[in-house]
C-alpha cells in the first residue's frame, strides 16, 4: 500500500504544479505515475548521493510532456528539494515544460521533442556494453510517439547491437494530443511490431505498481534482445472527468465544477488547495 500512496500523493503534486503554474501536460503526466513510481522506488539502481556513478541505472524520460509527474518523483526520492516544484513552469524558475539536462540532479537527457529518446537510450546502452558496465537503461515512450520512424530506427539498431541492457517501457494509453492514437496512425499490432524488430516483449497493466515490477524485475525477457514492456494505461487516470479524454492533454481545470471535483477525487481538501497556491 506505500508505493500506492505515493502515486496518490504524485498525483496532487502534479495538479497543483500545473494549476498554480496554468501550464503543463496533467492528464499524459497522471497515466505514467505508476510506472514512475515502480522504477524509482524499486527498480532503478541510481544513488541520490551519488548521482554521477558509473554504473547507475539510466531513465529517460522521452514522453518529456509528462515532466512534472518526473520532478514530483525526484522530489519524493530527495534528489531534488520540493520547494522546487513549486517555480514549474514560472518566470525565472528552473523546472521547465519538459526536463532539461544539467538544470537539475536526475535529468540524464534533455526530451521533450518527440522519437528522440530511444536513440539516445540506445546509444548508451551501447556504451555499457563497450565499456563492460553492468548499468540497465530505462526509456519511457509514450504511444503517441512511436508513429515516428526514429523510434524504429533505434528499435532496429537495439536489436541489432544485442542490446539487452536496454528496456523500453511504452505508456500504452491509446491516445495522443488531437485524438485516438490507432485512428491518426495505427500501431497495431503493437506487440507483434515490437517482436518483428527483435525485441523481447510483455504487456502489464500500467497502474498495478506491483505487476510493472514484477515485470521488470526479470530482465532482460529474452537473452541478447532488448526489452520492451506494453502498459495499458488510462490517459487522466485518477480525475473522471478527464479520463480517456483528448482534451485534457494540453488543458487545465478553469471553473469550479472541475476544480471541486477534481479535489474531491484526488484526495485534496479546498483549504490545503488555497494553502499550495500562496
Amino acid at each position: 500500500m506505500e508505493l500506492e500512496e505515493i502515486a496518490k500523493n504524485i498525483r496532487k503534486k502534479i495538479f497543483l504544479m500545473s494549476y498554480r503554474a496554468g501550464s503543463g501536460h496533467i492528464a499524459p503526466s497522471f497515466s505514467c505515475v505508476e510506472i514512475l513510481v515502480a522504477l524509482y522506488f524499486k527498480i532503478l539502481n541510481i544513488d541520490k548521493n551519488n548521482l554521477n556513478d558509473e554504473n547507475r541505472d539510466r531513465f529517460i524520460l522521452s514522453k518529456g510532456h509528462a515532466s512534472s509527474a518526473l520532478y514530483s518523483i525526484l522530489a519524493k526520492k530527495d534528489i531534488i528539494e520540493e520547494k522546487l516544484l513549486d517555480t514549474f513552469c514560472q518566470k525565472d524558475g528552473i523546472l521547465g515544460a519538459h526536463p532539461e539536462a544539467h538544470s537539475i540532479p536526475g535529468i540524464e537527457v534533455s526530451t521533450g521533442s518527440l522519437g528522440h529518446g530511444l536513440s539516445f537510450g540506445s546509444g548508451i546502452a551501447l556504451a555499457g556494453k563497450i565499456d563492460n558496465k553492468n548499468y540497465k537503461v530505462f526509456v519511457l515512450l509514450s504511444d503517441g510517439e512511436c508513429q515516428e520512424g526514429s523510434v524504429w530506427e533505434a528499435a532496429a539498431f537495439a536489436s541489432h547491437h544485442k542490446l539487452d541492457n536496454l528496456v523500453a517501457v511504452v505508456d500504452y494509453n491509446m491516445l495522443q494530443s488531437l485524438g485516438k492514437t490507432n485512428e491518426i496512425l495505427s500501431l497495431e499490432p503493437f506487440n507483434d511490431r515490437w517482436k518483428a524488430f527483435g525485441w523481447g516483449v510483455k504487456e502489464v497493466d500500467g497502474h498495478n505498481i506491483s505487476k510493472i515490477i514484477e515485470n521488470l524485475a526479470s530482465l532482460p525477457y529474452t537473452n541478447n534482445k532488448p526489452s520492451v514492456l506494453i502498459a495499458h494505461t488510462v490517459k487522466g487516470k485518477g480525475i473522471s472527468f478527464m479520463e480517456n479524454v483528448p482534451l485534457w492533454h494540453y488543458r487545465i481545470p478553469n471553473n469550479r465544477e472541475e476544480i471541486e471535483i477534481a479535489l474531491k477525487e484526488l484526495g485534496l481538501d479546498r483549504k490545503e488547495f488555497e494553502e499550495a497556491l500562496k
